[in-house]
């Protein structure tokens, strides 16, 4: 069974899908009871890799809806744009936290101020002390920044430049890591979280998202797309993953081989998505984890604690607790907010149509005689 949804790109929500299943591995493994060892789910950052395919995936999809809607109406609407993605994140999110700040004011879990602030604000990927219980809201925080910066970049510079900005970034932020390792070692944690020192995994996708139609009428692309010997690329991609304990070789070439690499297996999955692999991304169930990974990935950390061994978070209660939560998330609050998204869409959207309907017909009066005048109606809103 496939997903049959024309309003989502094919493999995606698969790719969202392997992706979350790496974080929630990586997280499992060394947690109480579990047979996997620590150092395996470590081994090759899996963790890690699996944020990096969000970001790529990000940055490709929202940089397709935006540049669709600035050919099609020749703008931008910032207002709906930042609706969609309040609407889309913020519910879920402040819904984790506010359980979070519950479950600390009965001393149940450990959250200082400084958690709440820097959670509360995004801006976690700033704050390397954050405890464990919100230790991956740091990755939440690159994308809310992403959200803040990618439209008005392409709204000031306009389309074009906008795209040649973010390739520069993927030149640009390699050798940033790099400066601020040999400046200061002692920020070794805060590179790879803090915007400036990650911004290049996202901006792999927006790149992808502007260049892909000009990739696809390159032969040699063309053929690399079909051929066998493209599995080397995800391949590579789980190799420079395993670099990440070499500071100076991970922050200057295996960061940028990975983030290439995902781009590349990204577009491969969504051409080849009639293949083999295609019809494993988009079966019902693989699509269904993927629709989820949002609450998901909200949700394990609170029970995939490797330092706990309170019932809750040792194996299998605690892959329980996540799937369970994350369900909850997901239809209690995740849906609900989307559906009010779509009727709050559907009102401007209708606003919108009033008004130049109203407009036309002024004009009609005023023009006795006059040609008929045209109505512009926006196209309707692609669903993500």
């Amino acid at each position: 069974m496939t997903n049959n949804n024309p309003n989502r790109i094919a493999s995606l929500d698969g790719l969202r899908a392997i992706s979350i299943a790496l974080v929630v591995f990586s997280h499992l493994s060394g947690t109480n009871g579990f047979i996997v060892p620590e150092w395996i789910g470590r081994y090759f950052e899996l963790g890690g890799l699996g944020v990096r395919v969000f970001f790529a995936i990000s940055g490709f999809l929202i940089t397709r809806l935006l540049l669709d809607e600035i050919r099609e109406t020749g703008g931008m609407r910032l207002d709906r744009f930042y609706l969609r993605r309040t609407l889309r994140i913020f519910p879920p999110y402040y819904a984790f936290l506010l359980v979070l700040i519950a479950l600390a004011a009965m001393d149940l879990i450990q959250l200082d101020p400084r958690d709440r602030i820097h959670a509360l604000t995004y801006t976690s990927n700033y704050y390397s002390g954050r405890s464990w219980n919100i230790g991956h809201t740091w990755s939440l925080s690159v994308e809310e920044q992403f959200y803040l910066l990618w439209p008005a970049l392409l709204i000031l510079a306009g389309m074009r430049r906008g795209l040649w900005a973010a390739a520069a970034l993927i030149v640009i932020c390699p050798l940033l890591r790099v400066y601020l390792w040999h400046l200061s070692p002692s920020v070794e944690t805060g590179i790879g979280e803090r915007f400036e020192t990650i911004a290049d995994s996202i901006a792999v996708g927006c790149v992808l998202a502007g260049a892909r139609d000009w990739l696809h009428t390159r032969r040699p692309y063309q053929l690399l797309m079909r051929s066998k010997l493209f599995i080397a690329a995800p391949l590579a991609v789980l190799l420079a993953s395993s670099l990440y304990d070499r500071p100076r070789i991970n922050f200057l070439f295996a960061f940028t081989i990975m983030n290439i690499g995902i781009a590349a297996s990204i577009d491969w999955c969504v051409t080849n998505s009639e293949g083999r692999v295609g019809r494993f991304l988009n079966a019902k169930p693989i699509v269904f984890v993927g629709v989820m990974s949002y609450s998901i990935y909200l949700w394990q950390q609170l029970f995939l604690n490797r330092n706990s061994t309170a019932l809750l978070t040792s194996f299998p209660l605690n892959i329980i607790m996540v799937i369970v939560a994350a369900l909850a998330s997901y239809y209690l609050i995740e849906r609900p907010s989307l559906r009010a998204r779509r009727r709050l869409e559907n009102r401007i959207v209708e606003s919108a149509v009033q008004k130049g309907l109203q407009v036309d017909c002024a004009m009609e009066t005023q023009a006795a005689g006059g040609a008929e005048q045209s109505v512009f109606v926006e196209p309707p809103i692609p669903a993500e």
